[in-house]
């Protein structure tokens, strides 16, 4: 039987549709209270690639499967932080600083893709 562990030693890589798909899902885990953040760092193909980790949790016998959703760009999005406005339409910007009732996610730019994601 295969070892569970040697399969899932890198995370498994789901691309989102769009960088409104990944702030939504950002926003979510944010008002869960989980502590959120983007990565940010050029893929292998040159495309920027923009994500999160979360962790699939009770996967058969496993305790959880690391995920890494992403969002890949041709070009780098200008901006330190994902603003995510959900009030009366959901807003979706990119941007250097924070706006008052606004949800905000940090983007940190990595100098190359962590060994544990293979993009």
């Amino acid at each position: 039987m295969e070892n569970l562990n040697e399969r899932f030693k890198h995370c498994v890589n789901i691309e989102v549709e769009g960088l409104d798909s990944l702030a939504r899902f950002a926003a979510s885990m944010s008002s869960m209270g989980y502590p959120i953040y983007i990565m940010s760092f050029k893929g292998r193909d040159g495309s920027y690639i923009y994500g999160l980790l979360a962790v699939l949790k009770d996967y058969y016998k496993m305790y959880g499967i690391p995920v890494f959703y992403y969002y890949r760009n041709k070009s780098e999005l200008k901006g330190k932080y994902l603003l995510i406005n959900l009030t009366s339409k959901e807003q979706v910007r990119v941007e250097d600083g924070i706006r008052p009732g606004w949800i905000h996610i940090p983007i940190i730019k990595l100098k190359r893709s962590p060994e544990f994601i293979d993009l």
